[in-house]
């Protein structure tokens, strides 16, 4: 039995700021911060904060530009954060709301409705609520019957949920999966941070997932081989949880929002990730010449240069490793789909691609896929 990527989605935010908007804000914090505190900076007791620059930002990233669901309160000097009013219960949550445009986009594309879907996965880094299940609620939204879960592991979610997803149609658990990853990104980022102020965007992708047997789409990809992976590592961290609340002392220190080692992190992950597509690759017959296109995750455009390099053995050229983070920023689990949304329109019989994803955990997953 084959099981097949037939239909992708993406909902882009109705708001986005650039790098010259995100350093305007941070650098007037930064000099409002440091003449505030000038006398402790003079004696030496605390540090002088150091201003940004976009060059800095797009050298460091490759990031130019994020779409964020709120745009008020990021950039004012005393909040510093989105301003996203709480909703009533009766109310379609935020990060519902995003998925299920994603949702109905890559059903359209599947040729899909409703009535075929009876599993969802909402997969993510973080879900605005623990529970009811955000999953459960769109399912409602959308009409299905079934089932629906979430689950969260940073920014492999995607990956892995397609994988439960495929795990459940070879179990005849389900018949036909929708797995949404509705990225709400923004919340997590300290922007009185300079190394990290600029990471992340919110967007949310979706993907239907279905036996080959049942499908009826323009674009469908046969999952060739699939491959999860995990190794604990605490240099991508947020320690943001319920418990947060029973320690007053630290319930709003900095780590509760997304922290990371970055210098670690590259050293770390980078051969991990290839070890793994190479793995995959050899694991199907398959060398890079057998590549059209390689779906990476969006997380540094240094790090994915690194991982296309090491595959391909040398640059890659045109959109052989499509690049989407200049525009959306890191969008944790999203972003490899993205990249596949926007760069399989091309592909045709036999072509075959890699989607991958890497981040906290670690956690790395790899789907080996071919164009129908």
């Amino acid at each position: 039995m084959s099981i097949v990527i037939s239909g992708s989605g993406l909902y882009i935010p109705p708001h986005s700021i650039s790098n010259d908007e995100l350093v305007a804000a941070f650098n007037q914090y930064v000099s409002e911060f440091n003449v505030e505190n000038n006398a402790a900076i003079e004696a030496g007791d605390i540090e002088a904060l150091k201003p940004s620059s976009s060059e800095f930002i797009k050298k460091a990233s490759g990031i130019e530009n994020r779409y964020v669901m709120s745009k008020d309160g990021i950039l004012d000097t005393k909040l510093m954060m989105p301003v996203i009013p709480q909703r009533q219960d009766d109310e379609v949550s935020l990060q519902a709301e995003m998925a299920v445009a994603a949702a109905k986009q890559a059903m359209s594309a599947a040729n899909k409705s409703a009535q075929d879907i009876d599993l969802i996965i909402v997969a993510c880094s973080y879900t605005q609520r623990a529970y009811p299940a955000i999953a459960i609620e769109v399912q409602k939204l959308l009409g299905c019957e079934g089932w629906a879960f979430d689950m969260l592991v940073a920014c492999s979610s995607a990956t892995f949920g397609i994988m439960n997803a495929s795990n459940a149609l070879l179990g005849g658990t389900a018949k036909t999966v929708l797995v949404i990853s509705p990225e709400i990104a923004s919340p997590q980022i300290n922007y009185r941070d300079r190394d990290s102020h600029f990471i992340f965007g919110d967007v949310a992708t979706a993907v239907v997932v279905e036996k080959e047997e049942t499908v009826n789409a323009k674009h469908a990809f046969k999952i060739l081989s699939q491959k999860p992976m995990t190794t604990f590592s605490n240099n991508i961290r947020s320690n943001f949880g319920h418990i947060n609340q029973c320690d007053p002392d630290t319930m709003f220190d900095n780590d509760k929002k997304f922290v990371q080692q970055g210098r670690k992190v590259f050293k770390e992950v980078l051969p991990m990730v290839y070890a793994l597509i190479d793995g995959e690759l050899s694991a199907n017959g398959l060398t890079a010449k057998d590549l059209k296109r390689l779906f990476l995750h969006q997380a540094n455009i240094n790090m994915n240069t690194f991982v296309a390099r090491k595959i391909l053995g040398r640059d890659p050229v045109g959109d052989e490793a499509p690049i989407i983070l200049n525009e959306f920023a890191n969008t944790a689990s999203a972003g490899s789909i993205i990249a596949f949304h926007r760069h399989h329109d091309d592909m045709v019989t036999g072509d075959k691609a890699i989607i991958c994803s890497f981040g906290a955990g670690y956690s790395a997953g790899c789907l080996v896929i071919e164009h129908l």
